[in-house]
């Protein structure tokens, strides 16, 4: 049985590596540039950048996320494309002015806010595999028709505040029922190592002020790709359940009861 001391350890073990992967750099005259250990769909370290403003911070990735994703072709001029967005930078109180990502924040939110965009900035990354050339359709919304034609009962975009004070935000959940717990589910269109890395963060944070027999699982689209079995295992170590896309139906009772 998982104790609360070894899932408290696993908790500091992740702050750690955050705090050991990050580095600071002064650009400019006012701006501190920030390198994390997250990476983007380049495998580069993701970057923001930091100055004082109005007796507290403005946190931004200077537009470098929108940017890439439109210099690769994934121009973000259709209505569900903006909508994906507006959930991506809303969902985590980020502002989309301008196609810059940014919060304000003041000492005592810095690190929550910093982390909102993080996830933020990881989210809007995955658009770009909503190009015409890679996907036909936005995965999150062929998930979404999925549950209705199955007449799974679900609320979706739902945000929980975890046990760091963190807010991790997934696509759906369903209520429990006499016959079933809560179920938590967030659909990866790129099951990468750090959306993986993500998700499991995001369980361990949350399950603890969630039913103590609410399930997680992961929506897996490997429609035009493979996915390597350690993402399969690294989900499956931390009590996530890996559903293939390809593979939807033989879930579908779970998760309709």
């Amino acid at each position: 049985m998982t104790s609360v001391t070894e899932i408290e350890h696993l908790v500091e073990k992740y702050r750690s590596w955050v705090k050991d992967k990050t580095s600071l750099k002064s650009v400019h005259t006012d701006w501190v540039e920030i390198t994390t250990p997250f990476l983007d769909r380049h495998n580069d370290a993701i970057q923001l950048y930091v100055k004082s403003e109005n007796g507290g911070y403005l946190l931004t990735d200077d537009g470098n996320t929108i940017r890439d994703l439109e210099l690769s072709g994934c121009v973000l001029n259709t209505p569900k494309r903006k909508g994906l967005l507006e959930i991506a930078a809303k969902g985590f109180a980020v502002d989309a002015t301008d196609d810059v990502l940014s919060v304000r924040t003041n000492k005592e939110n810095f690190a929550i806010r910093k982390h909102s965009l993080i996830q933020s900035i990881l989210a809007v990354n995955d658009l770009f595999y909503t190009a015409n050339s890679i996907v036909r359709s936005l995965f999150r919304e062929d998930v979404e028709a999925w549950l209705k034609e199955a007449e799974i009962r679900f609320l979706q975009n739902i945000p929980f505040i975890g046990k760091t004070g963190y807010p991790h935000q997934f696509d759906f959940a369903i209520p429990p029922s006499r016959k079933a717990p809560e179920r938590i589910l967030r659909a990866i269109n790129n099951p990468s190592k750090d959306a993986t890395e993500s998700l499991i963060f995001s369980w361990l944070d949350t399950r603890d002020v969630r039913p103590e027999d609410s399930i997680a699982f992961a929506i897996l689209n490997d429609s035009e790709r493979s996915i390597p079995s350690n993402v399969f295992e690294a989900m499956r170590n931390y009590q996530i359940e890996p559903v293939l896309w390809s593979n939807r139906e033989a879930s579908m009772a779970r998760l309709a009861a």
